[in-house]
C-alpha cells in the first residue's frame, strides 16, 4: 500500500471514531497530510544532518587554529 492509502485509511478511521459525520473528509485530510509529510520529512532531516555536519566542521576547526597557534 503506498503512503497515501495508508494515511487515507488512518484519517478515516480517526474522523470515523467521532461519529458525527462520514469519514470521507477525514480520509481525504489523511491523505493530504501523508503527502506533505512524505516531501517535508525528507528536507527536514537533511537539514538537521547538514546543520550538525557544520556545526561538527566549525568545532573542528577551531581545536585544529588552537593546536596549531600554540
Amino acid at each position: 500500500m503506498g503512503v497515501t492509502t495508508i494515511g487515507a485509511l488512518i484519517g478515516g478511521a480517526i474522523d470515523a471514531m467521532s461519529g458525527d459525520d462520514s469519514a470521507a473528509d477525514g480520509a481525504l485530510y489523511g491523505a493530504v497530510t501523508a503527502n506533505v509529510l512524505k516531501v517535508v520529512l525528507p528536507v527536514a532531516v537533511t537539514y538537521v544532518v547538514g546543520w550538525g555536519v557544520l556545526k561538527r566542521l566549525s568545532v573542528l576547526g577551531d581545536t585544529v587554529s588552537r593546536k596549531v597557534s600554540a
